[in-house]
């Protein structure tokens, strides 16, 4: 129990450090190249350790490591896509549905226990996205709203997010870890490279450390993630992952300037 704790929480600090470099990178490369690069160095170190470690990469459930890679990639761009076009505190709090997804998602799909505690925690995280996204219909003209387009796709994301747990924690009865985490960029790379190609933009300068720094951040986030989530019931790993807000309130401060209001 205590080594799947602290897996999420290495895993929150890396994932907060990926979106702060996906945000960054954003200003001028398009997010499925994001994705692109994401998965290329997270394939190469994912297949490095699974050699060094003696381990079969290609599992034993393939139809279920594929849907953990599309559940994955389509999470993974909505995402990106979010980060590069909202605040960052405001993607990842809208992006933090996913543990309420993820524990509805498990008690139907993996018998986990669905409480009153988790159908409470669900409208009050549904309310706080709520007030993020300050709707003009709601707030009014002069309340700062997020564009709904974008929030949209950050829920997608969530929801998307939500599905692939819940896949992980279905393959982790048969799977190793670095298997599963191996198939997630796997999958992303092939689905990614029409659309990169279509809208390719060349890196340039620090552009290459934000990619690189987004594919050495994920795979630690990943790691951990599936670590915990072997470890722990998927509710219980993903809502521990919440202390990413945080990081990435105090990255969207100190880094874009980005001060959350009383609402948000």
């Amino acid at each position: 129990m205590s080594s799947g704790v602290a897996a999420i929480l290495v895993s929150s600090l890396a994932f907060s450090v990926m979106t702060l470099l996906v945000k960054l990178a954003g200003e001028r490369i398009p997010s499925q190249e994001i994705v692109l690069a994401r998965s290329l160095v997270s394939a190469a170190v994912s297949y490095a350790l699974l050699r060094r470690a003696n381990i079969p990469p290609w599992g034993h459930d393939r139809r279920g490591l594929w849907l953990r890679g599309l559940t994955g990639y389509a999470a993974l761009s909505c995402v990106y896509a979010a980060v590069t076009h909202l605040p960052l505190a405001d993607a990842t709090v809208i992006h933090y549905l996913n543990p309420t997804f993820t524990a509805l998602l498990a008690g139907v799909f993996l018998g986990e226990a669905i409480g009153r505690t988790t159908i409470v925690a669900t409208v009050l995280c549904l309310a706080g996205v709520v007030l993020v996204a300050r709707p003009e219909a709601l707030f009014g003209a002069g309340a700062g709203a997020l564009d709904p387009l974008w929030v949209a796709v950050a829920v997608a994301g969530a929801l998307g997010s939500a599905l692939a747990y819940v896949v992980v924690r279905r393959l982790a009865q048969t799977e190793h870890p670095l298997v599963i985490v191996f198939y997630f960029p796997l999958v992303n790379i092939p689905a990614a490279l029409p659309l990169v190609v279509r809208d390719f933009v060349w890196p340039q300068g620090i552009d290459w450390v934000w990619l690189l720094g987004v594919g050495l951040a994920t795979q630690v986030g990943q790691m951990g993630l599936t670590a915990g989530l072997v470890a722990l019931p998927a509710g219980q790993a993903t809502s521990l992952s919440y202390l990413q807000v945080v990081f990435a309130a105090l990255f969207g401060i100190f880094v874009f300037d980005e001060w959350p209001d009383t609402l948000g």
